[in-house]
């Protein structure tokens, strides 16, 4: 052990992860026990759910996984699916990477398990703010992983005593997808681009079996989307010039 972790302030270190954690955990808590309870529907023990927010961690993967587990998917487009899904995990941890130099492959694969659309997003802030390590961000991303496990668990254990579809809860997946779009909507550009994956997958779904036009459909639409930002950009440099 070296000076520099000799003198570490563990204590003010897991004080200030805590307390950068909390708005996460507080969202977690709501659509983790909604996971918790649509797992129970769809068959999950509560063992398994916690397993699975464990070894999994996304949110919208798991919720996604469920789904097409219920519907009789394979585990081939499962797969496909939600890796297409987390993809965006790789741009974010290509930029938070700028603030992990130094770190050894341990340390650097126990932060990035623990990397989400919250955490990244909290983390960041406070790098670029210049009162954050990458301990203090360690903690935030395991205390909020605590928080989402211990919240779908309590979810399939409440389950039980929810009727399938009170409260709405069979709507919670269909809810969080319409959410995570209306924030993505941030031009006309996306507008279009949604609009064009909607039509293509509802055309795909009644062409193709199983669950397949959800890869293919992301596939063409993001592809789609590029092309159109790229002409845009090109248009607007004629312009330009």
């Amino acid at each position: 052990m070296n000076s520099e972790e000799k003198t570490v302030d563990w204590t003010a270190i897991i004080k200030d992860g805590v307390v950068g954690a909390w708005p996460i955990c507080l969202g977690y808590l709501a659509i983790g026990l909604a996971f918790g309870v649509i797992a129970q529907k769809a068959g999950f023990s509560p063992l398994e759910i916690g397993l699975m927010s464990l070894l999994v961690y996304a949110g919208s993967a798991q919720f996604i996984g469920i789904s097409m587990l219920s519907a009789g998917a394979g585990i081939v487009p499962i797969i496909i699916t939600t890796f297409t899904i987390n993809l965006r995990h790789l741009l974010m941890s290509s930029s938070l990477s700028t603030f992990m130099r130094n770190l050894g492959t341990g340390k650097l694969s126990l932060f990035a398990y623990g990397v989400t659309d919250e955490s990244f997003a909290l983390n960041t802030v406070r790098f670029r703010r210049g009162d954050w390590d990458w301990r203090r961000a360690l903690v935030l991303n395991h205390i909020s992983n605590l928080a989402w496990i211990i919240s779908t668990v309590a979810g399939g254990l409440g389950g039980r005593f929810i009727p399938a579809g009170a409260f709405g809860i069979d709507y919670a997946l269909i809810a969080m997808f319409v959410c995570l779009l209306v924030f993505q909507l941030r031009g006309r550009l996306y507008v279009i681009v949604a609009l064009i994956a909607g039509m293509l997958a509802v055309i795909l779904s009644l062409i193709l079996p199983g669950n397949s036009y959800i890869v293919i459909t992301s596939v063409i639409a993001a592809t789609l989307g590029i092309f159109l930002k790229r002409l845009k950009h090109f248009a607007g440099a004629e312009q330009k010039s």
